[in-house]
């Protein structure tokens, strides 16, 4: 997902090819203008941008330029408690493309915000529907089409009722040569089992004449839910090129009741060598893995495939056997070692970053496999050791002396509750006592993903710090232990079903009666790593839950670095959109939007004057304030 410091002309050549159709635009824009034409600026998922207009010296003087309300919200009272407006635009023709939580697509015009044109998928969505949002869209030009043919220009949208929808950039009208109608019907072939429960959250990936998508699979539903099958289609006709299942078919003879392993967040391409870089989350069900013996490849992994037939080139697994929700939820980081080796950067949930060699997977920084703590769960089999990298960037370790608050009956409530449970080192396997797991499924590092600044080597993360108490229910005790949850956590808690495996579960976040996280704060930072040194350079915290002091809050969304020496990331419970000197640490600008900015930013310079923009909706699920807004700040 990002870059590296030239300390020799070596570092200048490109970290991987551009599609044809970017450079073409590159070339007939202005010299003062900078695009974003991918949902991370780059196939390799930088979200790094060379424009440098806005700078530490005046990113105190932004202002608001434009803004625009999708009327996104509200849509249906049950589904907008879940909604979430996680969208970054892209910037294609002058034009930003974006997606709301309920997969509307609109076309702005990027100097003044007026929307050129809007599609309405007409989702069919159910209540239960696992997710309400969609990260972005992804857009290619057909290098072949004459001038002013429809849809030479296709925006592709994967949609919450499993539809992969390309439309035309001029008009937003479904191209109707691919697919049937513009539309590919994605529930073709995945062994469906819940509607509302296969979906897609991420902007697809474009290589070539391909497009590529994963799906986002509700968790915790059974141990035989859906297939995680990622797909490659022919952008032109939308017919099936290939097709990759991270559940190896040899596991199906030995594991059958399985599934999932699905790459719901962002893909990464490298063109020039033909790689496409799969980021998966876990086998199901997520808490009990006694029916898939063994260490699950290739689910939690980021595995490369042949970009162009979906051959499996190489793996690597960040987490074996899971039993804790330790998705791979970050897009993978390309970007350039110290000698020119191609390479790939892999943030965690565990807050732990992998650097690998791009082309064959082998470690750059080193790896130790580390004994962990075994289950006592009857079936259960967990793997007796983990990968450990070099780079951590959160604490891995808990214990009662850990809780706080400002208030000592809060502490002493939290301590109680923190001792009543298993707690100590990661990876300590759940449990019928209740086991607290730290960091928890909220990371580490979730779909905010990372930035990469190749000129400093420096790699930003926005981390989270939040403990969970998750506790197995034998199947027969789990209707007693819904109608006793008052001990537990009504407003946060959440069981699952887990049909087919003996055990339910339940999980909430550790909060204290003032709704505070028992774990001492910062409870969410934004930190810098060296990735040619292998460590921390800073680490801050991000938001406040507590006026005047810096407590940090739980983040959703992922930070975006420029030339000008910034990092902008909103992503806060405080609703907060900040810049940061890229150095230091020195926060030197925030606003405050009107609406939780779970989303991550992206800027541009056309016609001379470079935009900063983020999407402001607030996240129903984490509770940050809702709402519709497009902001774009620029300097007066």
């Amino acid at each position: 997902m990002k870059t590296i410091r030239p300390f020799c002309l070596l570092f200048w050549l490109p970290v991987f090819v551009l599609p044809m159709w970017m450079v073409g635009t590159a070339r007939a824009q202005s010299k003062s203008d900078v695009g974003w034409p991918t949902y991370s600026n780059d196939p390799g998922g930088t979200r790094y941008s060379p424009a440098a207009q806005i700078d530490r010296g005046n990113v105190g003087q932004l202002k608001v330029a434009w803004t625009f309300r999708t009327g996104a919200l509200p849509h249906d009272e049950e589904l907008d408690k879940k909604a979430a407006f996680e969208a970054t635009p892209i910037l294609v023709d002058g034009k930003l493309f974006l997606s709301t939580p309920y997969d509307h697509v609109i076309a702005l015009n990027a100097e003044t915000g007026a929307k050129l044109w809007e599609f309405d998928p007409k989702l069919e969505l159910p209540y239960g529907s696992s997710e309400v949002t969609s990260r972005g869209v992804s857009a290619w030009r057909d290098p072949h089409a004459k001038a002013g043919k429809p849809c030479t220009l296709r925006i592709f949208i994967g949609t919450l009722d499993a539809r992969l929808i390309a439309l035309d950039g001029g008009t937003g009208k479904p191209c109707k040569d691919f697919g049937m109608d513009g539309e590919v019907d994605l529930t073709t072939g995945v062994r469906l089992r819940d509607p509302g429960d296969y979906q897609v959250t991420s902007a697809p990936a474009i290589f070539k004449d391909l497009i590529i998508t994963g799906s986002s699979l509700g968790d915790n539903r059974a141990v035989t839910v859906e297939r995680g099958i990622v797909r490659a289609f022919d952008v032109r006709t939308g017919n099936l090129r290939w097709t990759w299942d991270p559940i190896a078919p040899w596991a199906y003879q030995t594991t059958p009741r399985t599934g999932a392993g699905n790459a719901w967040s962002t893909i990464s391409v490298d063109a020039e060598h033909d790689l496409a870089f799969i980021p998966t989350g876990s086998a199901s069900p997520d808490y009990f893995g006694g029916f898939r013996k063994g260490d699950n490849k290739w689910a939690n992994s980021v595995v490369a495939l042949r970009a162009s037939t979906g051959e499996f080139v190489w793996g690597f697994q960040v987490v074996h056997h899971d039993l804790w929700d330790y998705d791979v939820a970050s897009q993978p980081t390309l970007f350039a070692w110290k000698d020119g080796t191609p390479a790939i950067a892999i943030t965690t949930k565990m807050g732990r970053v992998f650097v690998l060699n791009r082309l064959t997977g082998a470690p750059l920084l080193p790896v130790e496999e580390r004994a962990v703590p075994k289950s006592d769960i009857p079936g259960e089999e967990a793997w007796p050791t983990q990968p450990a990298s070099t780079i951590s960037l959160v604490p891995e370790k808990l214990s009662p002396e850990d809780a706080w608050r400002k208030d000592a009956q809060e502490k002493q409530w939290c301590t109680e509750k923190i001792k009543a449970a298993r707690s100590g080192e990661i990876f300590t396997p759940p449990s019928l006592q209740g086991t607290l797991v730290f960091p928890s499924n909220v990371g580490g590092v979730n779909w905010g993903s990372a930035a990469y600044d190749s000129q400093r080597h420096l790699l930003f993360v926005d981390t989270n710090r939040l403990l969970i108490l998750v506790k197995l229910i034998p199947r027969d005790e789990l209707a007693e232990a819904r109608k006793n949850a008052s001990d537990l956590d009504r407003l946060h808690g959440e069981f699952a079903r887990q049909t087919g495996a003996p055990f339910a579960m339940f999980r909430t976040p550790l909060l204290a009666p003032s709704g505070l996280p028992c774990n001492a704060p910062p409870w969410g930072t934004v930190a810098a790593v060296d990735l040619f040194e292998g460590k921390k350079v800073w680490d801050v915290p991000l938001g406040s839950f507590i006026p005047g002091m810096n407590t940090g809050t739980i983040t959703l969304g992922g930070p975006m670095a420029t030339a000008g020496g910034l990092v902008f990331t909103a992503a806060t419970m405080d609703n907060g959109l900040r810049a940061f000197d890229c150095e230091t640490g020195k926060e030197l600008w925030k606003y405050d939007l009107p609406a939780g900015g779970q989303a991550t930013p992206m800027t541009y310079a056309l016609k001379g004057k470079q935009y900063l923009v983020i999407a402001a909706g607030g996240h129903g699920k984490l509770g940050t304030k809702q709402g519709d807004y497009v902001i774009a700040f620029t300097l007066p």
